[in-house]
């Protein structure tokens, strides 16, 4: 898979990018392309931060995920749309809606500084199903149409 990828901001190749953060990493990381620090505040809206990249999939057989970084989202770090879908036609900056979701009157402020790890980006396969409209479905499973809580919490053996 090919992904043309420009560059937005001239500081990134020295901080780095591309770059993901071990070998194995499925995230590729981005970074805050911003001019001075940021401090999200407990209930403040959230504020797009440039990623500094624009990008190109070109095959509608995948897309990528901007998600945010386990260790940012512990502190109450979040994307201000939890998720990030960017399309295989899309050509325009990536930008990260950073959100601090810690309980507003807190001392929980994030700063963020330029050129810090903000997400990561995540190159995933998309199904594209071919929809048939039916009145009813074949045959019957185990879980029917029970929804939420359903299948209960507790642990079970297999086979029980």
């Amino acid at each position: 898979m090919k992904v043309d990828v420009k560059l937005l901001d001239s500081r990134l190749s020295a901080w780095g990018f591309p770059h993901w953060g071990s070998a194995m990493a499925a995230g590729l990381d981005l970074f805050a392309c911003l001019d001075e620090p940021l401090t999200l505040h407990p209930g403040d809206p959230p504020v797009l931060v440039s990623s500094g990249i624009a990008i190109r999939i070109g095959d509608p057989g995948y897309c990528a995920i901007i998600a945010p970084r386990s260790g940012l989202g512990h502190r109450g770090l979040v994307l201000g749309n939890t998720v990030g879908v960017v399309d295989a036609d899309y050509e325009g900056p990536c930008l990260v809606s950073a959100w601090n979701r810690n309980p507003p009157g807190t001392a929980q402020a994030i700063t963020i500084s330029p050129g810090d790890r903000l997400a990561q980006m995540l190159f995933v396969p998309v199904a594209r199903p071919r929809f048939r409209i039916v009145s009813a479905f074949d045959g019957e499973t185990a879980r029917g149409a029970g929804g939420f809580g359903s299948t209960g919490i507790a642990a079970t053996m297999a086979g029980e």
